[in-house]
C-alpha cells in the first residue's frame, strides 16, 4: 500500500499522541514498533525480526529488539536506562 506524504504526516501526528509518555521497553517495544511501521503503511511481521540473536562481545548472545536486514536495526531502551552501556557489550554485526 503506497501512502500519500499527507497520509504518512496524519498517522505520524497520531502515532506521536498515542505513544507520548510511554517508558517501559520490556511492556511496550512490540506494539510501539508496530505502530510505528504502521505509520509508513508498512506490516513489521513481513520485514522484521524481534530478538534477533546476536553474537556479544564476551562471546555470549544477545538480543536486538528489532532487525530487518540491510535496512534498520532498533535497540530500544526504558526511560532512565543508560543508552551506552548496550554499545560496548554487543557487537554490531548480526550472527545469522
Amino acid at each position: 500500500m503506497v501512502l500519500s506524504w499527507n497520509e504518512i504526516k496524519d498517522r505520524a501526528l497520531k502515532f506521536s499522541k498515542e505513544w507520548k509518555g510511554t517508558e517501559n521497553e520490556e511492556a511496550d517495544v512490540k506494539p510501539f514498533l508496530d505502530a510505528f511501521f504502521d505509520v509508513f503503511g508498512i506490516t513489521r511481521k513481513k520485514i522484521g525480526t524481534f530478538e534477533h540473536r546476536v553474537k556479544k562481545l564476551d562471546d555470549g548472545n544477545g538480543y536486538i529488539d528489532l532487525l530487518w536486514k540491510g535496512v534498520i536495526l532498533v535497540e530500544m531502551k526504558s526511560k532512565g536506562k543508560a543508552l551506552t552501556k548496550p554499545l560496548y557489550k554487543q557487537k554490531t554485526t548480526p550472527q545469522d
